[in-house]
């Protein structure tokens, strides 16, 4: 991977870099769990063979091509059932990031997809894996588990993209890591000086497929509704046949 120098507080001053590991994720919350974390901790791979996404998928990506890392956060200051607004600040990290790579030219094509993958046009750029364990009302401690495409050119799905691929040249891993910790502490500072509305007005504006029409699927079935917002808890509210209707992760499926 090479030194990763992010100017950065917290973020990435702890550094753990392995060759390889099952999950980054996993590798964090045993170093939490010993108390060896600091806040900011990250733990990053050249690969990582049982990877896991939303919805209980596998995160899939080649070997020392692409970005994959857990970062330790302590967001005590957030009440449990404001435990979505770290994973907006988390997705407009990746959005940031992206779209300093990618330059302004981007922009339009550049979202966030409900809760917090990365798009470019309808392809997939990268994704986020958040883990919070609360006590009581108060989030004890984040385990923010990031992967994104950057250098890897062929992919198993037609859904996948990179950096790489939309640009035509490769990047050097350890400048866009340090590039990402950055953009993650500037926008988790954002979150601690409570700046809940700004994030959630920013997040709407990049949200992938907001106040359009679309296809989902919902229950089995396919249907044609509009995203009109995400709520408070996270559910994204879909307008469905005159009807407003709320919906958490495994309930509704893009089509």
């Amino acid at each position: 991977m090479g030194l990763i120098t992010p100017n950065t507080f917290f973020t990435g001053q702890q550094l753990i870099w392995l060759p390889n590991c099952p999950s980054t994720n996993s590798e964090a919350q045993a170093l939490v769990g010993q108390n060896r974390a600091s806040e900011g901790c990250t733990v990053i791979t050249d690969e990582q063979t049982a990877g896991r996404g939303q919805r209980g998928n596998r995160w899939e990506a080649a070997p020392g091509e692409n970005l994959t890392l857990s970062v330790v956060l302590h967001p005590t200051f957030l009440a449990a059932p404001a435990q979505f607004a770290l994973s907006q600040a988390v997705a407009l990290t990746l959005h940031d990031w992206a779209s300093a790579l990618l330059g302004e030219s981007s922009s339009p094509a550049l979202k966030v997809k409900w809760p917090n993958d990365l798009y470019f046009h309808d392809q997939k750029l990268g994704g986020v894996l958040l883990e919070n364990t609360l006590t009581g009302p108060k989030i004890q401690h984040s385990i923010v588990g990031i992967g994104l495409n950057v250098n890897q050119l062929q992919f198993g799905v037609p859904t996948a993209t990179s950096l790489a691929r939309l640009t035509g040249r490769r990047y050097q891993l350890p400048a866009v890591a340090a590039r990402l910790l950055e953009c993650l502490e500037r926008r988790y500072l954002q979150l601690r000086a409570g700046q809940l509305g700004s994030l959630r007005q920013q997040y709407l504006r990049a949200l992938y497929r907001y106040q359009e029409t679309h296809f989902f699927e919902v229950g089995g079935r396919v249907v044609s509704g509009q995203i009109v917002g995400v709520d408070e808890d996270g559910r994204l509210a879909v307008a469905i046949a005159g009807e407003l209707r709320r919906f958490g992760l495994q309930e509704i499926r893009y089509r």
